[in-house]
């Protein structure tokens, strides 16, 4: 009996230091649990704050890098303009959205979003052909943007005499395609004519009334580097037919070949008369056949 109680008092005492021990180790491992914890959720706070700030920088540097490649883009190669007039139908219409091509004519300090002054001239220079047509910088303002067609080369005599274009003396041929409408004028209708260039390019023009106040001109002497310019729209265009000291009627006079900023190449998309960005109901109102025009 005396053994067996030993027996017994010895497997209460392990219990008992078992118990105590599994006791001691929640006790320790409830005490540690809420600092281990804490610990884990500062450690994520701070992986939270290095990524946020790792993703704005992310986002900073491609913003960065996108808004260089458009600089390069508009600056060099090409560059959207809206057309906001009737003076080049009918070729291009009122909310005509063109694209532009920099790199034809070389760089001015007119090629870039502000007019960097200590360029002069032209880099890379390589001239327009008769016929082009040319965005460029109105020369008595060089904040608004003009676009015409090339008529008049360095050292070219350009004259109108009734309704008729002469270019170093001789008639630039024209054949009369029929009426067209006009829009932008008080006349409903035009008529329509196939013009043919001296160096053999071909493009459409018209002509709204007879004896129009640019129908009969003097001759005009293109100066060495200056371009003579006309819109399609013979008789609703302030061209290089008008001076630019006209206190009534100012127009563009002769171009400075540094005023010159890209060859319009490409009638991208065309809004109808009324649309507006600022009339959401408006933005499908298109001319979808004036899609992707190739312009000539």
């Amino acid at each position: 009996m005396a053994k067996h109680d030993d027996t017994a008092n010895e497997a209460i005492a392990a219990a008992a230091n078992a118990a105590e021990r599994i006791d001691h180790e929640t006790v320790v491992t409830a005490n540690d649990a809420p600092e281990e914890e804490a610990q884990e959720e500062a450690v994520d706070t701070r992986d939270a704050k290095q990524v946020a700030i790792d993703e704005a920088k992310e986002i900073f540097s491609v913003v960065a890098v996108a808004l260089i490649l458009v600089m390069i883009l508009r600056t060099f190669l090409f560059q959207p303009f809206t057309i906001p007039s009737a003076s080049m139908e009918p070729n291009l219409y009122e909310g005509d959205y063109i694209i532009v091509s920099k790199w034809d004519y070389g760089i001015s300090k007119y090629s870039f979003p502000i007019a960097l002054p200590f360029i002069k001239g032209r880099i890379m220079n390589h001239a327009p052909k008769r016929g082009d047509v040319v965005v460029f910088k109105l020369p008595r303002d060089p904040k608004v943007d003009y676009i015409k067609r090339v008529i008049g080369l360095p050292g070219d005599t350009v004259q109108m005499r009734k309704d008729q274009l002469y270019v170093n003396g001789k008639a630039v041929p024209n054949t009369e395609l029929g009426p067209v409408d006009a829009k932008g004028f008080e006349a409903r209708y035009a008529t329509a004519y196939r013009e043919s260039l001296p160096d053999g390019r071909t493009h459409l023009m018209q002509d709204i009334v007879k004896d129009g106040r640019a129908d009969d001109t003097g001759e005009f002497i293109v100066p060495a580097g200056n371009y003579f310019m006309m819109g399609d729209n013979r008789d609703n265009s302030l061209d290089s037919r008008f001076s630019p000291d006209d206190p009534y009627e100012p127009g563009v006079g002769f171009v400075p070949e540094e005023n010159l900023e890209g060859r319009a190449v490409l009638i991208l998309m065309s809004w109808k008369e009324g649309s507006s960005l600022w009339k959401p109901w408006t933005w499908l109102n298109f001319h979808w056949n004036r899609f992707f025009k190739p312009l000539h």
